[in-house]
């Protein structure tokens, strides 16, 4: 199992992008890092698993949605040092856009609830910091995806 708590190297895990008719997915987090903030579905790849594999993996775990076509968007680095300037957390995120393959929204495992939010309005959650700075960087990219069928 990866250590993400005072790791000895980085952690990777992915986030899911998941947009529909203006509106994108949020998770709020049930765990830390980032516990009650909203994000996206996301979690860590597992060992002999690739990157793609595992957002939609994750995906499944999180919302129980079907979810297919990874493309990848961004890549957010996220160190936290403690008091005594000790790394805490190093994670580097890969974010996908995914398109949606079918079943419908519940919470599990990692989210303590999910949201469809008006791409204008996420700004007014509190988002994890990392979440906050690729939502910064990509929103005007974002309002161009669709995952819903046509």
């Amino acid at each position: 199992m990866v250590r993400r708590l005072y790791p000895e190297q980085p952690v990777v895990g992915v986030g899911a992008v998941i947009t529909c008719h203006g509106q994108i997915l949020l998770e709020r987090r049930k765990n830390e890092p980032g516990k009650g903030k909203w994000s996206i579905p996301g979690g860590l790849v597992e060992l002999g698993e690739s990157v793609e594999e595992t957002v939609i993996r994750e995906v499944v775990e999180e919302t129980s949605l079907e979810v297919q076509e990874p493309m990848l968007i961004d890549v957010v680095d996220d160190v936290t040092r403690d008091e005594n300037d000790e790394i805490k957390y190093h994670f580097v995120i890969i974010d996908y856009f995914v398109r949606l393959k079918g079943g419908m929204p519940k919470a599990s495992s990692d989210a303590a609830e999910l949201k469809w939010v008006q791409l204008s309005g996420v700004e007014n959650y509190d988002l994890t910091k990392t979440f906050r700075e690729f939502f910064n960087r990509n929103s005007d990219r974002l309002k161009k995806l669709e995952s819903c069928p046509k």
